[in-house]
């Protein structure tokens, strides 16, 4: 089975459809995110994380997602405005998605396949980092924060190849 995420359509959060292909040559930093949650805050640090190394080639990608506690339960405008007044995101957000269960989006049944530790996503701000070619290289659980030395590391380390 494929690790890349390549051939994958999402919509941004604006209802419009983006091949995920788009991003050749990028690293990307995507993470399943909800405005409820107990790890909300992360948003400052995938924010700070964006700026830092956006001109370096990191793309951070937010799935916002209700499956966890249903601590994202507003329409993509509230999310929006939420994101953009609380903590100043200017990373790209795309449309509601299911990162588990009977609807997942197939871009989480690839995530949550393609690295270890393999398996459903556990809560909300799960990070998976993805290469220049679309590959997953790794996997972050809920409570490794966008500014730990592990993470930043990691996205370092993939910029620099």
């Amino acid at each position: 089975m494929s690790n890349t995420i390549s051939d994958i359509v999402v919509k941004t959060i604006n209802d419009q459809d983006k091949q995920l292909k788009d991003y050749a040559g990028k690293v990307l930093l995507i993470v399943n995110v909800a405005s409820y949650c107990g790890y909300t805050s992360q948003y400052s640090g995938l924010e700070d994380l964006n700026k830092k190394y956006k001109e370096a080639g990191l793309r951070v990608l937010g799935f916002p997602c209700n499956d966890f506690g249903a601590q994202e339960p507003g329409s993509n405008e509230q999310i929006v405005k939420f994101c953009t007044s609380q903590y100043g995101v200017t990373f790209e957000l795309f449309d509601k998605i299911h990162a588990k269960g009977s609807q997942q989006h197939p871009l989480y049944e690839r995530l949550t396949k393609a690295v270890q530790p393999t398996g459903d996503v556990a809560w909300n701000f799960e990070k998976f980092l993805v290469n220049k070619q679309g590959e997953v290289v790794a996997r972050f659980k809920s409570n490794i924060h966008p500014s730990s030395p592990e993470l930043i590391n990691a996205i370092e380390s993939e910029l620099a190849k």
